[in-house]
């Protein structure tokens, strides 16, 4: 006979199965098709192209994610309600995202840029919940605020990365004038909507750093100067925002690390 955690239901336990199941799938998938993913990205290269070294932001996230998955099945963790409105969003985007990898690095860009999507959706909704709640520990801060606040901000600039490989892809221009300028208005329009969610918040440290981490690897893979130089103001509106955010919250520890 199971003996269920005090206050845990079966659902709790399920939830907590699949989530754990699913950071492992995305870790395989990720070691497995990385190479196949940086080819696609070579093949459909635009103005806002990573470096390749960028994507190395990735590790700590897929770390964070199967100790967040640890974490969140532990006995005193199972049945909490921030879980119960968290998991199965966490575990849709490593379900997203492992398809994201297996789609674009077998070239299928429009897929991806849907199953992109699904990701950033997803973390978002985690992301959001969790300001809500103020974290119980410093482990929870950690391996859960931080791994989501961190994958959430590097999944945000790479949205415009994939819709511009997407466009590529589909025969818009990869280069010239016409794509620099469009990088630069995409660039800019998304960096707004980051400082948005940076002053509006929690765990924003992290959350910039994965975003400003990106606008770097795009920044400094060679792109055309007006994109170089959209990137910079990029850099310096995200670290603008979360300065105030840290400088206007009421308990900055929280605003910084959820």
């Amino acid at each position: 006979m199971t003996v269920l955690t005090p206050g845990s239901t079966r659902t709790d336990r399920v939830r907590n199965g699949v989530v754990a199941l699913l950071a492992i799938v995305q870790v395989v998938v990720a070691v497995m098709g990385g190479g196949a993913v940086a080819a696609a990205a070579r093949e459909n290269s635009s103005p806002l192209l990573v470096a390749g070294w960028a994507f190395a932001a990735w590790l700590p996230i897929y770390v964070g994610f199967l100790a967040y998955a640890v974490f969140q099945a532990l006995p005193g963790q199972r049945s909490r309600e921030v879980h119960r409105l968290t998991g199965w969003w966490m575990a849709s985007s490593a379900a997203f995202n492992a398809a994201w990898v297996l789609a674009f690095g077998a070239g299928w860009l429009p897929l991806a840029q849907l199953l992109i999507i699904g990701v950033l959706v997803s973390i978002a909704v985690v992301f959001g919940r969790f300001s809500r709640v103020p974290a119980d520990s410093g482990l929870e801060r950690v391996v859960a605020r931080g791994t989501v606040a961190l994958y959430a901000g590097v999944t945000s600039m790479m949205m415009p990365v994939v819709t511009a490989a997407t466009g590529v892809w589909i025969g818009l221009p990869g280069s010239g004038a016409l794509a620099a300028i469009a990088a630069v208005v995409v660039l800019l329009a998304v960096t707004a909507i980051v400082s948005w969610a940076v002053i509006s918040g929690t765990a924003v440290v992290p959350y910039a750093v994965g975003a400003v981490w990106t606008i770097v690897g795009i920044a400094l893979n060679d792109p055309p100067d007006a994109v170089v130089i959209a990137g910079a103001i990029a850099i310096v509106i995200v670290i603008a925002a979360t300065a105030r955010r840290m400088g206007t919250a009421g308990y900055p520890v929280r605003a910084a690390w959820g």
